[in-house]
């Protein structure tokens, strides 16, 4: 059987009998009936012939091959990731986990539901706060969302907000359009100078900047929450495996992306936004919040505990509009901490930062003027007048890096980095601590679900009904 045969469900004999019922001829007769005669194409679309699975495979393959495959060293929240084959086989190749729908029947869904549970408990733990939500569309989304929330609790009547110059520029633009039909007033400014004179529904710092700094933002929550307003961090996650944590530093909302969390670029997308809240702010959480309740029989059960989108409660208590959930992408990072535990990730963010260390003091040995006193990541230097010419040479060589404006070039490390492209004479400092600080409590203290079960991941999604249907129909 061909793959059209396999994958369009009617065949000719039904389409016959839909016609025949319909009173029309013939498909022709039917689209000319249906479709407006202004928006019909009728020009010859110039086709190749129609390959057959097998070669359209093939002809993929040889396109792929074609693919300039350069070292990323961009940053900008998107990074080289290792995704380890249990999770690979288990939930990404697996039927039972990418073709499930939203979890919205808990009593055949508890497989996706303790996931996304794990998910959720990995966000806490990581940013410090109370509740995190089962992820969103992506991070500029999560910041635009959290503005939201901010204004919605921040001083009554200031109908502005605060933002680090240090966000990526795309969270900074998805910010802007979400803001201006809100009437919000997006005020940019750099923590190191403090806050702008004026009163602010909320602040949103950079943590680290995308241009890679680490600032000590205890000032500028001090003075965020004398005058109340709401402080939003938006951090990278694996840098928290190192840093002190976002409610520790007293922020009251913690949002990012789980890309580094085992998720390929792809592209560019999609990728799994996050957002975590401090107590008293989880009923404004947009999306989705998984929690735990009992069964019939007593036995610990799994639902979504608060939806604030339209569509589930009546519209004028609803919080958000905001529906979309990257549950696949929250699942393998999820299952991404689970797989490498709290040692292993802080081992791979140690890694990381050395790496970066490295480049670092070698570009100060190699005479260049570097901008960042302390860095996770992401090293930036200083070169007058020759940004483009670096950013060209580098891409000539293979290498993409980020030329933030003429005098400034950056480049980020990741998991995928190898020292070879590291400053291979130069010393590994670490990542200093006394501003920033590190963490001072055990990374990950709830137990992550499914830990020991991560050789034989299959088993939590043979709790939903998605995948016992898909191991009947392979028989």
């Amino acid at each position: 059987m061909d793959f059209p045969a396999r994958h369009i469900g009617p065949n000719s004999i039904d389409i016959e009998v839909m016609l025949a019922e319909l009173g029309y001829e013939n498909l022709e007769a039917f689209i000319d009936a249906v479709v407006p005669a202004g928006i019909k194409d009728l020009s010859v679309m110039e086709l190749p012939p129609a390959a057959g699975e097998t070669e359209a495979l093939a002809e993929l393959e040889r396109r792929i091959e074609t693919v300039e495959r350069p070292t990323n060293m961009i940053g900008l929240g998107y990074h080289g990731t290792v995704m380890p084959e249990a999770i690979k086989r288990g939930i990404l190749l697996n039927p039972g986990w990418y073709t499930a729908y939203t979890p919205y029947q808990p009593e055949i869904s508890q497989g996706r539901l303790e996931a996304l549970l794990n998910f959720q408990t990995l966000v806490e733990d990581l940013t410090g706060l109370s509740v995190a939500g089962a992820s969103l569309l992506d991070e500029p989304t999560a910041v635009a969302e959290a503005v939201t929330i901010a204004i919605k609790f921040g001083p009554k009547g200031a109908e502005r907000i605060a933002v680090d110059t240090g966000v990526h520029p795309q969270t900074r633009a998805v910010l802007a359009t979400r803001s201006e039909p809100q009437g919000i007033e997006v005020v940019d400014f750099d923590p190191q100078e403090g806050l702008p004179e004026g009163r602010f529904a909320g602040v949103v710092i950079a943590y680290p900047a995308s241009t890679g700094a680490i600032i000590d933002p205890r000032a500028v929550i001090a003075a965020a929450k004398e005058q109340g307003a709401l402080v939003i961090m938006d951090a990278d996650p694996l840098a928290l495996a190192l840093l002190e944590a976002p409610g520790s530093l007293g922020a009251d909302i913690a949002v990012g992306s789980m890309q580094r969390f085992g998720v390929p670029m792809a592209f560019g997308g999609p990728h799994a936004g996050y957002i975590a809240v401090r107590s008293g702010l989880e009923r404004s959480l947009p999306g989705r919040l998984v929690g735990v309740s009992v069964d019939s029989d007593g036995r610990p059960a799994y639902r979504l505990a608060l939806q604030t989108r339209e569509q589930h409660i009546r519209r004028e208590k609803a919080t958000s509009n905001i529906c979309t959930a990257q549950v696949l992408l929250a699942v393998l990072a999820g299952m991404y901490a689970v797989y490498h535990g709290p040692e292993g990730l802080t081992a791979i963010a140690q890694r990381v930062n050395n790496l970066a260390s490295r480049l670092n003091q070698g570009a100060k040995d190699a005479g260049l003027r570097t901008i960042n006193e302390f860095l996770f990541d992401t090293v930036a230097i200083n070169v007058p007048g020759t940004a483009q010419e670096l950013f060209a040479a580098a891409q000539s060589a293979g290498i993409n890096i980020r030329q933030v404006n003429d005098d400034v070039i950056t480049f980020s490390v990741d998991e995928t980095t190898t020292p070879q492209q590291a400053v291979s004479t130069c010393s590994r400092p670490r990542l200093r601590t006394s501003r920033p600080s590190r963490r001072h409590h055990p990374d990950l203290p709830h137990p992550l679900r499914g830990v020991a079960a991560v050789p034989g991941l299959p088993r939590t999604p043979q709790r939903d009904l998605a995948d016992a249907l898909h191991a009947f129909t392979r028989g």
